[in-house]
């Protein structure tokens, strides 16, 4: 609902909620997805060498940083994943695992990555990570280890799913180094698992997860999804309190994202899918489960991630959230830090190409907007729950000013609460987080139209 005194082609009219029915369910139409590299201006293609060379030589700051590393992998495809590219195989993650060696020599006497602050997270995602051999986890978690520059209590993550993922494999992972395994759990249903593609019914992953906890070697968090097709309150509600029940030290829950063109979105226009909850059902289940976590004593990370034990931290996805410079490496990944951003080459053989014959495998770069320093204070501070107006302002003049009527309007509708120059969420306000981010967004790009003015 567009209200009346703002012009339909003011850019911050579609971040106006409605002013009818509850906030939680019917403040927007849809959900605005992150835009996290927004603005971004694109390096030529004839300039990358240069500018890659000039990023590679130039010392991290002196500040937060982490690294990213993607197996692009999996053994099968999951019916809601939008991000799938290549299917397990033998040969080529030998391959992979070996040029990642390769490559990690390569990057270790580079400034970006020895000259700066330990790193304090490694993320290794995917893809599945768990696909890859024990030998092969092991390899590349001992080269991460022996290459980069890591603190001494560095976060090292490996994701994955429980199928495949045995005795052996565990135990070369947290041999290796690694002291943080994420599980992409989805839902503990097995109806709901067997339609999305998933391997283990409800009962051998509960089994599964129980042994991997009880080794206590290292942070144990998994991923729960709510609006799966088929996933009614009921069903829900037995995924959180068959989560709560295992000892895990994390956990995360996140909204189905339906990809465009993806198999997901395909199945649901030929109705071959379970009911698909509505928005509205969406938002009740976050209700739920943000509920639910704080009546069990669990503590709050971000919107969509609590912590029942001090050992979960989950810094790799607290700092990439902020300004915090990230290196990257393995096909696909993406980095960012000095101003930039970039990817790695996404075709696995480029990728293999670019590391045996010692160069560079980054594929493409950007240049970062001047609003992003404030996008990014936004962006993180809204997953905490409380944003401070006047930092944004200092680095985005004019903000405050040209935020006024979306936070007259959410405050109005019970979205936030303003307390001086602090903003904090509601509930109803943590659900539409991504929504109230772009609205801010907006207004940062706003504000510089002002003042250029």
């Amino acid at each position: 609902m567009i209200a009346p005194e703002m012009a339909t082609n003011d850019p911050l009219a579609p971040f106006l909620p409605a002013r009818t029915g509850p906030a939680l369910t019917h403040a927007f139409a849809r959900r605005s997805a992150m835009m996290p590299w927004r603005g971004l201006r694109a390096v030529a293609d004839a300039d990358l060498g240069a500018r890659v060379a000039r990023l590679e030589a130039t010392p991290r700051p002196k500040t937060a940083a982490v690294a990213y590393v993607h197996v692009p992998f999996c053994v099968s495809r999951c019916l809601f994943c939008g991000f799938y590219r290549n299917s397990y195989d033998r040969a080529r993650t030998r391959r992979y695992a070996d040029l990642m060696v390769v490559d990690l020599d390569r990057a270790a006497a580079l400034p970006m990555v020895a000259e700066g602050p330990p790193l304090s997270a490694v993320y290794i995602g995917g893809g599945t990570p768990t696909a890859l051999t024990a030998s092969e986890i092991a390899l590349l978690v001992g080269a991460l280890k022996t290459r980069l520059p890591l603190a001494a209590d560095c976060e090292i993550t490996l994701e994955g799913r429980m199928f495949g993922f045995d005795d052996a494999k565990i135990d070369a992972a947290l041999d290796a180094g690694v002291n943080r395994i994420s599980l992409g759990v989805q839902s503990f249903d097995t109806r709901v698992r067997r339609r999305l593609g998933r391997k283990l019914d409800g009962a051998q992953l509960v089994e599964a997860i129980s042994g991997l906890v009880a080794r206590g070697r290292a942070a144990v968090v998994i991923d729960l999804i709510y609006g799966l097709p088929g996933q009614t309150e009921e069903v829900w509600r037995a995924d959180i309190e068959t989560a709560a029940a295992l000892g895990l030290d994390g956990l995360d829950y996140y909204a189905l994202g339906v990809h465009p063109n993806g198999p997901l979105a395909q199945a649901i226009a030929a109705g071959k899918t379970l009911p698909v909850p509505t928005l509205a059902d969406q938002a009740h289940a976050y209700a739920a489960a943000r509920a639910f976590f704080a009546e069990q004593g669990w503590t709050r990370l971000s919107q969509a991630h609590v912590a029942r034990t001090p050992r979960e931290r989950s810094l790799y996805n607290r700092l990439v959230k902020t300004d915090a410079a990230c290196l990257a490496f393995g096909p696909g990944a993406g980095g960012g830090g000095f101003g930039s951003s970039w990817s790695m080459e996404t075709d696995l053989d480029a990728w293999a190409r670019a590391v045996e014959t010692g160069r560079s495998a980054i594929g493409r770069m950007g240049d970062l907007p001047p609003v992003h320093a404030a996008d990014a204070l936004i962006a993180a501070s809204l997953e905490s729950g409380q944003l401070d107006l006047v930092a944004v302002e200092r680095r985005r003049p004019g903000f405050v000013d040209a935020a006024a009527p979306l936070l007259g309007a959410w405050r109005e509708v019970g979205l936030i609460a303003l307390d001086g120059g602090l903003l904090r969420t509601t509930i109803a306000g943590d659900f539409w987080m991504t929504t109230l981010a772009q609205g801010l967004a907006t207004a940062c790009e706003h504000a510089r139209g002002r003042r250029a003015a």
